[in-house]
């Protein structure tokens, strides 16, 4: 990529070179030098060109000085098409193009216009301009352009058989995907011959999907080149080969799929979803003529009217709509006859939408303007107005048995415009019993939420029923009377709160205000257990912890006064330990070791400074104190283990993890780390090694010369 400045510096060239033809009335070629590595090229002449013509011929250096001839004006035959473009008053566009086809040709094929070789094209071009009869400029182009690699059997529809990929990656050679013909790259392809490899033998596809398996371990002798390698490698490596190797693939038991017959590069026609048999979680649910049952959803964030319902996936949303007349269509405007449609049951059946009609009384949940609900006569208003669409799904094995959809209509009245809420939700009930998602199995996943338990009074089993621990979710204008909640998630710390208005009268009634705070912090945690794991039984007690609450005292002791009450629980903490209680597939496992509600007391009192002092005179005022929640997950460890001793601390010349020499692994390939064998092998081979050199050393030098002293004493 050309800097800035080098660009500018060839600009200035450009036109100092064409000042100066322009002046001395000559021509030159801009750039005189080219190198052509395709079928296309292109120069500029410069200067007064009304009366230049130009010559194109193939030039070859001298075998005496290896130069080339001067420019001549005599034209030559070439497989090149010369063409000229008037740019300017004083430039000219000088193109060239190859009057040749580069595709390759076959083994018995006569025609001529083909290349034989992959390097189809090697020459040099000299393009004179010359003005009557003697040359005046010159332009030389070294052109070398290699055939175009065209499979021969382009547009076919056989694909590559690929055989059972039991313990092997995708076949012999994953990248061979066009039939009977080089696939480039793919340096395993059988049928690339060896000039089409040469063309990019250097730039093979690496990995598994190049046909290679993982890269050979540290310990094998053949990366013994590598820089880093010890002084001790060549006697500790180990020599295997390279299809003993731990890696089996990506894929497994793989089919061959069969062509269709049709046209290629052709845009696909989206046609109606395949109809299943039977369905199965996550897949959508069809209508009886084979399209997707929709029902307004959020999609990334967004309201969509139109949306596929998923078998098995509850779902709860709201949507906001600014309303300045009255809505025509859906799902604003719905009639029952539209809602009431037949929907496959996923066992060879079909079931019909049970519709039920509720009409709201109470808009204030739906409307967030006060105005607005106030009813007028002079307003226009808006009747039967779709407020919410419950839709319940029951469904026994993989199909559904039965569709049930509450309906709640309303007059909206208008006044300018109206801020319309929402409400669509959908729930899978097995029976009479909504199913449950799981946050892990069996340790509790990242992200998930917290599953805890309530006590079913209800029920005659001695179950749980499933809710969660919450925490404020601030939306709107923040005030606790119009916030939402959010429930914990495993792994995920978090601080949250809300706003509550207080007046001079509120603090008055310390008692009550201490009742009101209290009770909207215990809304948040209504639960009095909490599941150990991700999957819990609620039938089984050993699940299941107990939820230890705890008020803690204030710091200091003080009275209520007139304009402060002491002893508000303004903070609730949710305290989690967490520990690793098994591994599975090398994925640790973590289950919830003990959860804690605590309660941080604070005195909240009237502020009337910065000259600001109607809250503390007149009674009605008021003021906002936050109100907040927090959680806080700890890990416990698995084994602390004895505490480290000075030695072990200070001195790592024998610390594997610490150190670069590690004398304990002298002996890799007999102890357990070593897996490029079995250890029953590895550890004979190693005794075998070792009863070598202790035989060596008896039998050698030293002990040798120890026997002839020996004789020589005894004599």
């Amino acid at each position: 990529m050309l800097s800035p400045s080098s660009i500018s510096r060839q600009v200035i060239c450009v036109l100092l070179l064409f000042s100066l033809a322009h002046t001395r009335n000559v021509v030159v070629f801009q750039p005189s030098y080219l190198t052509a590595t395709g079928p296309a090229a292109s120069a500029l002449l410069l200067g007064n060109t009304s009366d230049t013509s130009l010559n194109l011929r193939t030039v070859s250096p001298s075998n005496t000085t290896g130069s080339i001839g001067p420019p001549s004006c005599v034209p030559g035959v070439t497989q090149w098409v010369l063409t000229r473009e008037q740019v300017g008053k004083n430039a000219v566009r000088i193109q060239l193009r190859l009057d040749k086809n580069l595709r390759l040709c076959g083994e018995n094929e006569t025609d001529t216009d083909c290349c034989r070789k992959p390097l189809c094209v090697l020459e040099t071009l000299q393009v004179s301009a010359c003005v009557g009869g003697t040359p005046q400029a010159s332009l030389l182009i070294q052109v070398k352009i290699h055939a175009r690699l065209v499979p021969a059997n382009t547009g076919s529809d056989n694909k590559t058989a690929i055989p059972n990929q039991v313990h092997q990656p995708l076949g012999s050679c994953p990248c061979d995907l066009t039939f009977r013909a080089c696939d480039v790259r793919c340096c395993c392809d059988k049928d690339c011959s060896v000039e089409d490899l040469k063309l990019f033998a250097s730039h093979c596809l690496p990995g598994p999907f190049g046909g290679q398996v993982s890269p050979a371990p540290d310990y094998q002798c053949s990366v013994q080149s590598s820089e880093n390698s010890p002084d001790w490698f060549p006697f500790l490596c180990v020599s295997s080969s390279p299809e003993n190797n731990p890696y089996l693939g990506l894929f497994y038991h793989g089919d061959t799929i069969p062509s269709k017959p049709g046209p290629t590069f052709q845009r696909p026609v989206l046609s109606a979803p395949v109809p299943v048999n039977v369905y199965i979680q996550g897949s959508p649910i069809l209508t009886l003529n084979d399209q997707y049952f929709t029902i307004p959803q959020k999609v990334l964030g967004q309201c969509v009217n139109s949306a596929p319902v998923a078998f098995l996936k509850n779902f709860k949303v709201k949507c906001v709509t600014l309303l300045r007349n009255c809505p025509t269509g859906s799902p604003l405007q719905t009639l029952p006859m539209d809602l009431r449609m037949l929907v496959k049951s996923g066992q060879g059946g079909d079931v019909i939408v049970d519709v039920t009609d509720e009409v709201a009384t109470d808009l204030s949940q739906f409307i967030s303007s006060t105005d607005a609900v106030a009813s007028s006569d002079e307003r226009p208003v808006c009747k039967n107005v779709t407020l919410a669409l419950d839709y319940k799904f029951y469904w026994k094995g993989n199909g559904i048995t039965n569709i049930t959809l509450t309906r709640t209509v309303g007059t909206i009245p208008l006044n300018g415009s109206v801020v319309l809420t929402t409400r669509y939700s959908a729930v899978f009930l097995n029976g009479e019993f909504m199913g449950e998602p799981n946050s892990g199995n069996p340790g509790y996943q990242v992200g998930r939420p917290v599953i805890a338990g309530i006590v079913d009074t209800l029920d005659n089993d001695t179950g749980l029923q499933r809710t969660s621990i919450n925490l404020w979710k601030p939306v709107s204008d923040g005030l606790c009377s119009t916030n939402e909640k959010k429930p914990v998630l495993f792994g995920e710390n978090s601080t949250s709160g809300c706003l509550l208005a207080i007046s001079r009268q509120n603090l008055t009634q310390c008692n009550l205000l201490r009742e009101t705070v209290t009770s909207l912090q215990a809304a948040l945690t209504l639960a009095t257990y909490v599941a150990r794991s991700g999957n819990p039984d609620p039938l089984t007690v050993k699940d299941w912890v107990n939820i230890s609450f705890v008020t803690l005292n204030s710091s200091t002791a003080s009275e209520d006064t007139i304009n402060s009450c002491y002893g508000i629980p303004s903070h609730q903490h949710i305290h989690v330990w967490s520990l690793i209680t098994d591994m599975v597939e090398g994925i640790p496992q973590r289950d919830i070791h003990a959860l804690q509600v605590s309660y941080s007391l604070s005195t909240w009192a009237l502020d009337c400074g910065g000259g600001d002092v109607s809250p503390c005179v007149d009674p009605v005022e008021t003021q906002l104190f936050p109100i907040t929640s927090s959680v806080t997950f700890t890990d416990i460890p698995i084994n602390t283990g004895p505490p480290k001793t000075r030695f072990q601390i200070n001195f790592t010349e024998y610390d594997c993890n610490r150190n670069d020499v590690c004398w304990s692994e002298l002996a890799f390939p007999i102890t357990k780390y070593y897996t490029g064998e079995p250890y029953s092998q590895s550890l004979a081979k190693g005794l075998i090694m070792v009863f070598l050199f202790i035989t060596a050393s008896i039998l050698g030098t030293p002990w040798r010369q120890i026997r002839q002293v020996w004789n020589s004493a005894t004599l």
